[in-house]
């Protein structure tokens, strides 16, 4: 529920998704609050998660919260993966979204995968028998800082209605996913383009092979 996900939380909650789960370790910093449109500066110190929560249940009290302040390789964050109808994974580091790939793959739930970099945004939607994201970056990416990138919160928050607008198109049934496909977008220059992306038949993640 950072700057990407709490922006495709909002928007997810705002179409009436009947259950939202937000699962965020950690608590809220000052520095945060330039991108994270959730959070209340009275509450600085407090659940990170908490506080997205209560403000969305404020917002929109027809729609079920539940908010977690766990790291995602809690022992139940397979369980709550396996019944969603569809992920959207906003986390910053590649270990991270990885881990979600793979609870993803094994429990053939949907994903969409979210992130920025400074003016740099990127989006991949996952279904079961497309590329998944280990496809995409086998490895990571050397040059990546997960703590160490600029954020524009502006950025953030369009890669996270881009993501929110992903995951309605498939729990809702309508339009179609832009699945098979890496959207990147640079708002530097407003320059989008869609890469067409391929199985690797050797990942490990949803290769044929144990995963």
């Amino acid at each position: 529920v950072g700057g990407v996900g709490g922006a495709a939380a909002t928007y997810l909650a705002a179409a009436g998704v009947g259950r939202l789960i937000l699962v965020h370790p950690g608590d809220l910093e000052e520095p945060d609050l330039n991108r994270q449109t959730l959070m209340r500066p009275d509450r600085v110190g407090r659940s990170r998660v908490h506080n997205a929560a209560d403000t969305l249940r404020a917002h929109h009290p027809a729609v079920e919260i539940v908010a977690l302040d766990r790291p995602l390789d809690d022992e139940a964050v397979p369980e709550l993966i396996a019944r969603a109808d569809v992920v959207v994974d906003a986390r910053h580091n590649f270990p991270e979204r990885y881990l979600i790939n793979r609870l993803c793959v094994r429990s053939a739930v949907p994903l969409v995968v979210a992130a920025m970099n400074a003016t740099e945004a990127s989006l991949l939607v996952v279904r079961p028998g497309e590329p998944c994201l280990r496809c995409v970056f086998p490895e990571g990416d050397p040059s990546w800082e997960p703590l160490g990138f600029p954020v524009l919160g502006s950025v953030a928050g369009t890669v996270g209605c881009l993501a929110a607008t992903e995951a309605l198109k498939i729990a809702g049934g309508f339009a179609e996913p832009a699945v098979g496909r890496l959207i990147h977008l640079d708002l530097w220059d407003v320059d989008l383009r869609a890469l067409r992306t391929r199985r690797d038949p050797h990942c490990p993640d949803c290769g044929p092979g144990p995963q």
